[in-house]
């Protein structure tokens, strides 16, 4: 956090929060799974191959979490989302440190400047 510059930083931040395309919240991760058919590869007792790679999107909005299947060719894309909207969340916190910062020092600058009267 800028302490010195708040201002500047906030300015820089709303600069790169504007740059950010698509977002989306959760993770991605890869799964493999047994099936239910008998004699299967999956459940070969000495060398057990399971089934995937499948991806998964797993996330939690307004209280509900959820997850969906991502295809293999759109995995690239998400977690770019995925890492765009945790970069997204990043940029307002650290902006909302910033404005608590300047208001700390408005405070400290009207305080002092009522004790010189």
């Amino acid at each position: 956090m800028n302490k010195s510059n708040p201002e500047r930083r906030i300015k820089e931040i709303k600069r790169e929060l504007s740059e950010i395309e698509s977002i989306h919240p959760g993770s991605v991760s890869e799964q493999y799974n047994i099936c239910g058919t008998p004699g299967c590869r999956c459940k070969d007792p000495k060398n057990p191959q399971k089934h995937g790679p499948y991806y998964q999107l797993s996330y939690g909005w307004r209280g509900k979490s959820s997850s969906l299947f991502v295809r293999a060719e759109r995995v690239a894309l998400m977690k770019e989302k995925v890492s765009n909207y945790k970069r997204m969340q990043a940029l307002v916190k650290e902006w909302v440190d910033l404005a608590m910062e300047v208001e700390r020092q408005e405070r400290a600058k009207a305080k002092h400047g009522n004790r010189s009267k």
